[in-house]
């Protein structure tokens, strides 16, 4: 039985609980909150103690904690979670700053602890249904990839200002499918953004709407379409284009019941958002950590992944910021195109250091 320490009792932490109690090789022990409250609630709930987190880590009898926390705590809770010998699954990202998570990759790997990061759409049924049939070569040598995810409607600004912008928030997850779904890093990263959805977002220098168009050294591309608002709901899907066919996967519906009448055919509409489309793939990655824990076993999710894709966040608002294309050479910028006639140039510190999602020597690029 592995004993675990949750920290953060918010909206995705009651997510993970949920998870662990369901699990009948873990048990949830202790959590802890800043909010004291809203820690003794989950704790009640799950039969497990408030505890702060300080005290989680130190404690000998948690084997492993899961970081729900606020984003700017990640790195900090990683490095003294692999000091005290915990298996640790965290959420993305691993931090909002790159050269953060790149220091925090060099602690864990001095404490020699491996770190899982929590990407769970590729632990979503329906896209690792495709990945399958992708890598069983269904469709032969993939060519085109396209990814849509919108959200159903935007988050207020006070959440923006904090949230690293769209690119670090929403897009590194998509940017991680398309690593994980071609098995490679892409060689140059171009995003186009605007906010034309609320004014509030475009007034804390961010944007609500983009693309994103990432080129593969073997000439495979792959489009990411990020909106802040669907009205009809959470839009989640991803085509596949091979050289020998197509492989798709649709959205995600309230129900499945299907209406034909003389006036049409009509269905229900995508489930509303990432809670209730996700709920499987949640508990999906909290059985692969557990798997790999128990079994001693490689993490499906490293934290080289999470650099990798926080890297190319990076890279996406460097591009969309400056009009620029940046180039890449194994994840890294090399280079950038000029940008058009009158673009806006970066914000200082948008750029991305030399070692950027370089994966450690003999590492795969991705898991």
């Amino acid at each position: 039985m592995i004993k675990v320490g949750l920290l953060g009792a918010g909206r995705i932490g009651k997510v993970h609980a949920r998870s662990i109690v369901a699990d009948q090789r873990s048990q949830l022990l202790a959590v802890a909150d800043i909010n004291a409250q809203a820690a003794q609630q989950l704790a009640a709930t799950c039969g497990a103690k408030a505890r702060s987190a300080q005290e989680i880590i130190a404690d000998p009898g948690i084997d492993a904690v899961l970081i729900a926390t606020s984003t700017d705590t990640h790195a900090a809770l990683i490095e003294a979670a692999v000091h005290a010998g915990k298996a640790v699954l965290c959420e993305k990202p691993v931090d909002l700053d790159l050269e953060r998570a790149l220091a925090c990759q060099a602690v864990a790997a001095q404490a020699g602890r491996p770190v899982m990061i929590g990407f769970n759409r590729r632990f979503d049924p329906h896209f690792a249904a495709l990945k399958r049939a992708f890598d069983a070569g269904d469709i032969g040598k993939g060519e085109l990839l396209s990814i849509t995810s919108f959200d159903p409607a935007p988050p207020p600004a006070s959440y923006v200002k904090s949230s690293g912008g769209l690119f670090r928030d929403m897009a590194i997850h998509d940017l991680d499918m398309a690593c994980w779904l071609f098995a490679a890093l892409p060689v140059s990263v171009t995003a186009l953004g605007a906010s034309i959805i609320d004014p509030a977002i475009g007034a804390e220098g961010d944007v609500d709407t983009a693309v994103i168009t990432l080129g593969f050294a073997d000439g495979r591309m792959a489009v990411i379409k990020n909106s802040r608002r669907a009205a009809y709901g959470y839009d989640q899907r991803v085509e596949l284009l091979g050289a020998t066919g197509l492989l798709s996967v649709g959205n995600v519906l309230e129900n499945t019941l299907t209406r034909i009448t003389s006036a049409g055919a009509h269905s229900a509409k995508p489930e509303y958002f990432f809670l209730e489309r996700y709920m499987q793939a949640y508990a999906a990655e909290w059985r692969a950590f557990i798997d790999a824990v128990t079994a001693g076993t490689d993490y499906p999710v490293t934290l080289q992944d999470g650099v990798n894709a926080l890297a190319l966040a990076q890279a996406a608002t460097l591009s969309c910021h400056s009009g620029k294309t940046v180039q890449l050479d194994g994840g890294r910028p090399v280079s950038a195109a000029r940008p058009p006639e009158g673009a806006h140039t970066a914000a200082e510190g948008e750029g991305i250091p030399a070692s950027a999602a370089r994966p450690p020597e003999g590492a795969p690029a991705s898991a």
